[in-house]
């Protein structure tokens, strides 16, 4: 299946990214921004785990702050920002989660002490201490010693299904090159370009 045009646009910037960037930090780092029931935005980096015509992925616990805000409100926002190639992506939409099967298939591809803190982290709840926490990483190990370790009930994904994606590419004298693409009623997607 062909990818929509702002997506082939998006995977390509996203491999040149990949390529300039990945010896200096995570090129998969997106700045993901949500809104509490009390009208406040949040915003913290996560890292984008798949991206395809349906939208893009990533996961977390379930019970945490973002979780919640996003079942709360299920709009959202992100932004991408490639300093090194110069280009940013600027995603809105509305998110769901992923299947069972997409979740457990990722979490089944975690670093095995990644899969334990999973399941040691109560996800944005206060903590009494670093120590409780390392205490709990350490139960879980002996836990799961010698098996694999599962998935936890909490822990999943979410898919951003995007409405508008922008793209931001560098230009001199600040006369930056802006590109809008706006999903239509029909689904089809349509283009506009932006001042800077």
């Amino acid at each position: 299946m062909t990818l929509p045009v702002p997506f082939q646009r998006f995977q390509q910037w996203f491999d040149e990214a990949r390529h300039v960037e990945s010896r200096q930090r995570e090129f998969n780092a997106m700045c993901l921004s949500t809104v509490g029931a009390d009208g406040m935005p949040s915003s913290r980096i996560v890292l984008l785990k798949g991206v395809d015509a349906d939208g893009f992925v990533f996961f977390t616990n379930k019970t945490s702050r973002k979780s919640d805000e996003l079942r709360q409100n299920d709009a959202a926002a992100l932004c991408f920002y490639w300093p090194e190639v110069g280009k940013q992506v600027r995603v809105e939409g509305y998110v769901e989660d992923t299947t069972d099967a997409e979740s457990d298939a990722y979490f089944a591809s975690r670093q095995r002490e990644s899969q334990i803190g999973a399941w040691a982290s109560h996800q944005s709840q206060p903590l009494d201490s670093r120590a409780a926490l390392l205490k709990r990483h350490e139960e879980f190990t002996e836990r799961f010693k010698g098996q694999d370790v599962p998935r936890p009930p909490h822990w999943g994904g979410w898919r951003i299904r995007p409405v508008r994606i922008e793209f931001w590419e560098n230009g001199s004298h600040r006369l930056h090159n802006r590109e809008l693409f706006s999903r239509t009623a029909n689904g089809t997607w349509q283009s506009t370009l932006l001042n800077p």
